[in-house]
């Protein structure tokens, strides 16, 4: 029998031996110690785990291959300036097991599509090029010159450009991402979707409005002068741990800390600091100082009804609440936003936020009290259908309080990649602009395109439509990270080429075109040496520092390359006798640095300021409180409506998640510590009333069912777990439910898709 997962993309539906234990109650600690050690003594021997993480994060040495939360501008820890998840990356990025032709050999893609992504990305890294090769259906190795041969002629044979699509994951660096889209927009297309399309293009779309930059506008520091910390949509414990030091440090200086999230998360609970052994024993330190379990999508209601308590307390004290020198002086649009909250039932507000009312009223009375505060958000907030809402409301109360553009308070979206900030910044964008186009054109003596190209939701469309017909993915893992798992599938499929520019196997490389290749490449740990000798690239963090990352392991393999010599190597046979000097780059990064210099504002001496060991901040007009980048030129106060949630009968609001032995979608184990979850992801999180509604007992079996515009999608085979989660919602996690996510249900204005904001119906299995 056909299994329906092979050609959908879809991991295979197979259950292991689930166990269950109370949720934790604080993250890190010792357990984390515990774990980490245990991870790089299997994946890379405790020799080579020392060697590479007492270079990792440190000035002079690689940046982590994980999040992009920022290291400490002036002292470090010696040995631990890292997470768990930071240990696991890295341990995963140099793991002893190698996926080289032998490998390939063995297996067909069909055996591949069997395993599971655990499985897949323990087969080691990747040593030598591939090729796919349709009569054996395997891989086959390949070299370099003959796999730029084959993307070179493809590329070529387009009728338009835009018939290409050139994906980018948020690991590559900025001089890797820079030659990149050179590189794409010299062949002539804006074709550059990349993976903030899909978790923090919402963020961009609402600051840039609001503030006049897509990017948050605190640094590290601010958290030392915090009078209040906003944590909401996130869950730092497991997908930015190294913020959980920022919180504590919060705390320890007399600030308070809000978390707002559906679920209650051990992060947002306790912390015990890896660094510091005198709080590995008793609780750790106590974060959150209230937490509001919202539900899902009751966000924008939740912060509506704050700000209307708010305004409550201005109007009968005025001058108590809002900040009116900042307000009169630098915003726009106060009259409005007034008129609007005048208009909010309170009441409605209460009940689509899904939060009790004394909560509210707590949050709203601590709130009152500050003027220092700092607002976090994640995917929790981004990937809903009211996205950009969210964050702008977000924007109203700091602006309200005149909490921008002052040390102890701003904005701060906490990004994923640990470069995926960079490559915007070095013009990894479909929409590029104005200033970055005449630069390119000025500097490189080309007229690159002007018209928008595809982000990563149009591309998909485009492939599945044929209007797209090669896809060129530097680095990720497309096909789990992205929506509508079957639809992507097909659309990758119907592509004439599919090349992935990746480290270890995963399921894009399973999931091709009728060409394929896989090009594997040195990882951020590993020594790059060229014709000038040993290079470093730089990468940007959260807050906008650029810094420099310079691998300290020799090559796992003598077959691969770096990434800024793959696009070097691949430029110079796709465009002969070019007036660009590609392999120039290649041979010295110090020259790439002086291009993005010449093209990009705010690198100015840029080869001179990253020998800082600490790197140097990129200007932030928010950060310095000028907002003369706005259509108005000032800081925009916006107005927005809470739309009732309309769920029909027996429907559930489902959020896909990450587990803790997880980041992205790079699966490092099957437990999820803090949650109790062991040895299993086939799992649904549910409100105990709803499983007394539905008739389900934990461990019961499960099928979902996703409800769009009158579309279903079905994901088979889920085990239910009782869960401390608001009423009518659930969760998952992703890629196994990436499925039922539609790609037509998307954010507005941002257009990233809504994997927060699923409307779900559950069966009971039928064996």
């Amino acid at each position: 029998m056909k299994d329906s997962f092979k050609n959908s993309g879809q991991p295979p539906k197979k259950f292991t031996e689930i166990s269950l234990t109370d949720p934790k109650r604080y993250a890190a600690g010792i357990p984390a110690i515990i774990s980490s050690l245990n991870f790089i003594k299997k994946e890379v021997g405790l020799g080579n785990g020392v060697r590479l993480l007492k270079s990792m994060n440190q000035m002079g040495g690689f940046d982590c291959p994980g999040c992009a939360w920022p290291d400490p501008d002036d002292k470090r820890a010696l040995l631990s300036e890292y997470c768990e998840n930071g240990a696991k990356a890295i341990s995963e990025e140099y793991a002893k097991a190698k996926a080289g032709p032998d490998f390939f050999s063995k297996y067909t893609i069909s055996n591949l599509l069997d395993w599971s992504d655990l499985d897949l990305g323990k087969s080691g890294r990747l040593t030598h090029p591939m090729v796919f090769n349709p009569e054996t259906d395997k891989y086959d190795e390949t070299s370099w010159d003959d796999a730029f041969l084959l993307i070179a002629k493809e590329l070529k044979s387009l009728e338009n450009p835009d018939e290409a699509v050139f994906y980018t994951s948020g690991r590559t660096s900025n001089e890797a991402a820079f030659l990149y889209q050179l590189m794409v927009r010299k062949f002539g297309t804006n074709n550059l979707p990349d993976c903030s399309n899909m978790c923090h293009e919402s963020s961009g779309t609402a600051l840039s409005e609001t503030l006049g930059i897509g990017k948050g506008s605190v640094t590290l520091e601010d958290f030392n002068h915090a009078e209040l910390v906003m944590v909401i949509g996130q869950n730092p414990g497991t997908n930015h741990p190294r913020m959980l030091s920022a919180l504590r440090n919060t705390k320890k200086n007399g600030g308070s800390i809000i978390c707002i999230n559906p679920l209650p998360e051990a992060g947002l609970i306790a912390f015990k600091d890896p660094q510091k052994p005198l709080e590995w024993i008793g609780k750790g330190t106590n974060l959150s100082d209230l937490y509001l379990p919202v539900r899902i999508n009751g966000d924008l209601a939740l912060i509506k009804a704050i700000l209307v308590l708010i305004y409550e307390k201005e109007k009968t004290n005025p001058g108590s609440q809002f900040d009116w020198d900042f307000i009169n002086g630098q915003t726009q649009g106060i009259d409005l936003f007034i008129e609007n909250i005048k208009k909010q039932d309170f009441n409605f507000l209460v009940k689509e936020s899904g939060v009790d009312e004394a909560l509210i009223k707590e949050a709203a009375e601590l709130i009152s009290q500050k003027s220092k505060i700092i607002i976090c958000w994640a995917m929790g907030l981004t990937q809903q259908k009211n996205a950009v809402s969210n964050i702008q409301e977000l924007v109203n109360l700091l602006l309200l309080k005149g909490s921008i553009a002052k040390k102890g308070a701003g904005t701060c979206p906490v990004r994923g990649h640990s470069n995926v900030q960079g490559d915007r910044t070095m013009g990894i964008w479909e929409k590029p602009p104005a200033f970055l186009i005449d630069n390119l054109k000025e500097v490189f003596h080309f007229n690159p395109p002007t018209k928008h190209g595809y982000d990563v939701v149009e591309a998909i469309k485009a492939m599945h439509e044929n209007k797209a017909k090669i896809f060129i993915g530097m680095g990720g893992n497309f096909i789990s990270a992205t929506p509508d798992t079957a639809f992507t599938a097909e659309a990758l499929k119907k592509c004439d080429l599919t090349v992935h520019v990746s480290t270890k196997p995963n399921r894009s490389h399973l999931i091709h075109g009728k060409k394929a290749l896989i090009l594997p490449v040195l990882g951020r740990s590993e020594q790059d040496f060229q014709k000038s000798g040993h290079q470093f690239v730089t990468v940007e963090n959260s807050m906008g520092v650029v810094h420099s990352s310079k691998g300290n392991m020799p090559p796992i393999s003598k077959h691969i390359i770096s990434e800024p010599e793959l696009i070097c190597r691949l430029s110079s046979v796709l465009f002969k006798n070019d007036s660009i000097n590609w392999l120039e780059f290649k041979d010295d990064y110090s020259l790439i640095r002086d291009k993005i210099e010449a093209v990009i504002p705010g690198f100015k001496s840029y080869n001179k300021r990253v020998e800082n060991p600490s790197g140097f901040y990129l200007p932030n007009n928010a950060r310095s409180g000028d907002f003369t980048k706005t259509k108005t030129g000032k800081a925009n106060f916006t107005t927005h409506t809470v739309t009732p949630l309309d769920l029909s009968e027996g429907q559930l609001l489902m959020m896909t998640i990450r587990t803790h032995d997880q980041y992205n979608t790079t699966i490092y184990g099957l437990n999820d510590r803090y949650r109790g979850v062991y040895n299993e992801r086939r799992v649904i999180f549910m409100n105990e009333g709803d499983m007394l509604e539905y008739g389900f007992e934990n461990l019961d079996i499960v099928d979902i069912k996703s409800h769009f515009n009158g579309e279903e999608r079905l994901a088979e085979k889920f085990k239910v777990v009782k869960y401390p989660i608001p009423p009518k919602c659930c969760a998952t996690y992703f890629p196994e439910t990436n499925v039922l996510v539609p790609i037509g249900s998307v954010a507005d204005k941002s257009n990233t898709p809504t994997s927060k904001f699923i409307k779900v119906t559950l069966t009971r299995h039928v064996r």
